[in-house]
């Protein structure tokens, strides 16, 4: 699935910030990382942390000074938390 949207996403600035994202939550995840966010979202299912950090990041993806990586990035992480916020049970 990680190739099929790195297809999906490109080769542009944003295509590379957002496949770095889904990356990074893969390798937390694969990892265990208890320091990487993604991590910690899903060992609490903490809704209304998930709930602030979406408002944040979609916030972040609207900047027009923001580049191309950045809302690429971004966009990874507001999709994530759209998906697991639409869960009915996080843990």
């Amino acid at each position: 699935h990680l190739e099929k949207l790195q297809k999906m996403a490109g080769n542009s600035e944003w295509g590379r910030g957002y496949s770095r994202a889904v990356n990074g939550f893969l390798s937390a995840l694969k990892d265990g990382d208890p320091d990487a966010l993604i991590v910690q979202l899903v060992k609490e299912g903490n809704r209304e942390m998930a709930g602030e950090l979406l408002e944040r990041f979609a916030g972040i993806t609207e900047q027009e000074f923001r580049d191309e990586y950045e809302k690429g990035y971004y966009t990874a992480w507001t999709e994530f938390l759209r998906a697991y916020l639409n869960q009915k049970t996080l843990v």
